[in-house]
């Protein structure tokens, strides 16, 4: 079925998220699939790697310390040319406008936690590849 072939599509995955124990389930969740993954503990180091190397998939909390989600998608799709990595924010903050601050800051889907794994691979399934 077309499902099956969709989510054994290999993707780079970076996990922006200062929690190290969800960052961790997250990135398990991910390589068991077969996804490689990359973890950055903060804003700052994630929009470092995020303009660094390509990415199919960025999955960023908005709550984090020294630059928040919103600041490091708004400046990340400032400075993309080219490929543009499709981007959850994954985040506690469930107000109706916090949904609409992180899709008009640049994220392509706002997701509250806590999320399942079958959502969350459901997503970076629908993703496309880079």
């Amino acid at each position: 079925p077309a499902g099956r072939l969709a989510t054994s599509a290999r993707r780079r995955i970076l996990i922006v998220e200062d929690n190290a124990d969800a960052c961790a389930t997250l990135a398990d969740i991910l390589a068991t699939e077969g996804h490689e993954v990359t973890c950055a503990p903060d804003g700052r180091a994630g929009l470092a790697l995020a303009l660094d190397e390509s990415w199919d998939v960025i999955v960023c909390d908005i709550g984090l310390p020294g630059l928040d989600g919103l600041a490091l998608m708004r400046s990340l799709r400032a400075r993309q040319d080219g490929a543009r990595p499709y981007a959850v924010a994954l985040t506690g903050y469930g107000q109706p406008d916090d949904e609409a601050r992180g899709l008009a800051a640049g994220f392509d889907r706002y997701l509250v936690k806590p999320v399942g794994a079958g959502a969350l691979l459901a997503l970076v399934a629908e993703a496309p590849a880079a």
